[in-house]
């Protein structure tokens, strides 16, 4: 798997984000090998399963209004935070991850790819007091936690693209259980609708728009 898969789904890309995705697949195994960000067995399902399966996001999220700020909770080595922030090059994202060597790779990462418009933070997301258009996860927890820590990230009073602003999230899965523990209005999305591989079968997106 390589470019390819990502051209196959988003073939508008500019030369530049491809080359930046392509970069990511040389410095993701390399980094892996000396900090393990990425189980040792998946790191060969790169493309399909972290790069894509981030982009997820996008292919719900649509066009964004430059200067959209997002949050990526538990980031871990940056997904979905740096895929992301290659698609949309005119957006802010901010990285948090409770492991500072995970957040070193990361930022190595975006580095190295020259990416300009992301910031990290080492730290829990009760440490950060700013407030964003999105948070953003993936498999970081379970649904009604996220909803809780996220609630008081996001702006309410910015609301300029097609989606509500809020959280959007990956997860795999029966979700039936925490949706109906989340005392907020949750939309499920099967990522089978964006995607055709096999590894999407059982992966959903959760919106949940802070109104």
């Amino acid at each position: 798997m390589n470019i390819g898969l990502i051209t196959k789904y988003f073939p508008q890309l500019s030369q530049q984000q491809m080359h930046q995705y392509e970069m990511m697949g040389t410095l993701y195994p390399e980094w892996n090998e000396k900090i393990n960000v990425i189980s040792r067995k998946d790191i060969d399902n790169l493309y399909p399963n972290h790069i894509l399966h981030s982009l997820a996001i996008a292919k719900f999220l649509g066009e964004l209004r430059d200067g959209t700020t997002l949050v990526d909770l538990g980031t871990g080595g940056g997904f979905p935070g740096i895929p992301l922030a290659v698609f949309y090059p005119s957006c802010r994202f901010h990285l948090i991850d409770r492991i500072g060597k995970k957040i070193k790779v990361a930022q190595a990462i975006a580095e190295a790819i020259g990416l300009d418009n992301v910031t990290f933070q080492h730290g829990d997301m009760g440490e950060c007091h700013t407030k964003f258009d999105y948070v953003v996860s993936r498999a970081v927890m379970t649904l009604p936690e996220l909803v809780k820590i996220s609630s008081g990230n996001v702006d309410r009073k910015n609301n300029v693209n097609k989606y509500h602003n809020g959280l959007v999230c990956l997860k795999g899965g029966n979700l039936a259980e925490e949706i109906a523990e989340t005392r907020m209005p949750v939309m499920d999305f099967p990522l089978t609708e964006y995607f055709n591989e096999p590894f999407f079968d059982t992966k959903s997106l959760i919106y949940v728009p802070y109104k």
